[in-house]
């Protein structure tokens, strides 16, 4: 591979994908996808209950923090805003990331880069770079498929081998529900930090594994859990946190490692909170103790059909097993996928009403979508089996089917998609309620409990609880009363309990702020129906810039 001239003087400019997304559009976004996981993907059904926010683009934010050039990093731009960036400074290397879906969005800025910085050399990754063809749909000079650290450090002439940097990130930003935006300080929001990238399991449906080498394949950015925590302990420090969104595909999976690292967490007393990605037969190599003492207290799990032949399944009674984590105060995310090979008209309904009784705080649904680079889409395509005509922004999982499937229409595929949303917010209620409800049981099991770091952790979730909480239960209670009685009546007896637990000063906050909640909700619900999106703001970093 050849180094670019500059080596490492050269000025990079690595960019997202310009906006808006929370709409139709000329260049591929859609209203239905937008730029918000939670609400895209998990609580979309919930209205103004739904959870919403944005998360940045991580992987050029990493590649940023491991290169010692002259770099700006520009995050959700408008597509004015990077003509300017690009017409404003002089960069030799253009790097763009973006997901398939918006493809057409990075045709379009290559474009505008050979016009506005014709001297600029134009990079690609990102998950739209496993796009069959890629090559002849975007004018580009490189195609980064999988990890991009290395690569650039190699195209900048420097060591690739050099240990990995963890820039300070933030995991989520304008934060709302219930028609609030949460306010943003130092310390209220997790850091993410990012162990490694790929996944070993392996689905053949997964992008992400596919993408990074596929079954067995995966990165290891910190190998050990001694080195996982000198860079948690820096983060701390830097973001002033507690809490982690640990962004690895299966992170229990590596037991040695998060093991030590429960170690040097209790030499050093620290009363972490990690929300961690995990398949049911890895959250069984460890007692429900250990989970606590690791601080584990969100767990992200895939909840596929007990038919489906996922091995990540094998053996698990997952119902028990969530119901066993939520006991011991862990919020569950459950994920599920709609469509697999043995689902019928006749027999999804009973699946989803199983994956629903799962009663997970957080449940996602997707769409079973052949995902250019994935097994699965190799498979479709060699079959016969994929649709013709399907534009790639539409490609999201959660629309319509973009391939044939044995027994369901792809119109229908989105009214099951739909209805699975749907009957999970009937049936379980809002997920904040789902929380509440969750970190209480932990309180009560955990609040003597021996180990200090494990009562503070508890006390500290407890001040949500018995303050904002409540007072969202108040609202939500009422919210209720004339839609789904019995959900009002199933939160009126949580707030009871929290009542009982936290005395006057809950029932005196749940009192004085749950009219306040009670007003925002309705006027966010109107807000939505009168179509109200969206949007995240335009960030820009640049880092070693006084040398350039």
């Amino acid at each position: 591979m050849e180094t670019h001239p500059k080596g490492t003087h050269a000025r990079l400019l690595l960019s997202s994908v310009f906006g808006p997304y929370a709409q139709d559009d000329e260049f591929g976004s859609r209203s239905i996808n937008p730029m918000e996981l939670y609400h895209n993907q998990v609580t979309r059904a919930q209205g103004s209950f739904s959870l919403r926010m944005f998360h940045r683009s991580w992987g050029i934010m990493m590649i940023q923090a491991n290169i010692s050039a002259p770099c700006t990093v520009l995050d959700f731009p408008t597509r004015e805003g990077f003509a300017r960036e690009l017409t404003h400074n002089h960069y030799d290397i253009v790097g763009i990331s973006s997901i398939i879906v918006n493809v057409s969005k990075v045709t379009e800025m290559c474009r505008m880069v050979r016009e506005l910085s014709p001297h600029s050399t134009i990079v690609i990754g990102g998950h739209a770079t496993a796009i069959p063809g890629i090559e002849n749909m975007i004018d580009a000079d490189h195609i980064v498929r999988g990890e991009g650290i290395a690569w650039m450090r190699r195209y900048l002439g420097a060591d690739e081998h050099a240990p990995i940097r963890h820039p300070a990130i933030v995991s989520g930003l304008n934060t709302r529900i219930m028609g609030l935006r949460l306010p943003e300080r130092k310390g209220g929001t997790a850091a993410t930090i990012i162990p490694s990238v790929g996944c070993p399991m392996g689905c053949n449906f997964c992008t992400t594994s596919a993408f990074f080498g596929g079954k067995g394949k995966f990165v290891n950015f910190y190998e050990s859990g001694d080195e996982l925590f000198d860079v948690m302990c820096q983060l701390e420090s830097q973001l002033k946190v507690q809490s982690f969104f640990v962004m690895d595909e299966n992170f229990l999976l590596h037991r040695p490692r998060a093991m030590r690292l429960l170690e040097r967490m209790k030499e050093a007393g620290k009363s972490w909170e990690l929300s961690v990605f995990a398949s049911a037969n890895a959250i069984r190599k460890y007692t429900m103790q250990e989970l606590v003492e690791l601080g584990v207290t969100w767990l992200w799990m895939g909840l596929e059909s007990p038919k489906s032949n996922y091995s990540k399944l094998h053996g698990a009674d997952t119902r028990q097993l969530t119901r066993e984590l939520r006991e011991h105060g862990i919020r569950v995310q459950g994920s599920t996928i709609i469509g697999l090979e043995h689902h019928t008209p006749e027999n999804i309904q009973a699946e989803i009403e199983y994956a629903i009784a799962h009663q997970t705080d957080f449940h996602q649904f997707m769409l079973y979508t052949p995902v250019p680079g994935t097994p699965l889409y190799k498979e479709m395509a060699e079959q016969g089996r994929m649709l013709e005509g399907i534009d790639l922004a539409d490609v999201h999982g959660q629309f319509k089917f973009n391939f044939r499937h044995a027994a369901i229409s792809r119109d229908d595929s989105k009214r099951f998609l739909d209805w699975a949303f749907w009957r999970d917010f009937e049936r379980n209620g809002p997920s904040l309620y789902r929380m509440t409800e969750t970190m209480l049981q932990g309180w009560k099991r955990y609040k003597e409990y021996p180990d200090p770091r494990v009562r503070e952790r508890f006390a500290r979730e407890m001040t949500k609880v018995r303050t904002g909480y409540n007072a969202a239960l108040w609202a939500m209670e009422r919210q209720f009363r004339k839609v789904n009685r019995s959900m009002s009546e199933q939160i009126h007896l949580l707030r009871q309990e929290v009542n009982r637990e936290f005395g006057i000063a809950a029932r005196v906050t749940s009192r004085l702020l749950g009219p306040v909640l009670l007003w925002t909700t309705r006027r966010e619900e109107k807000r939505l129906a009168a179509g109200k999106t969206y949007e995240p703001p335009t960030i820009i970093d640049r880092t070693n810039w006084a040398s350039a």
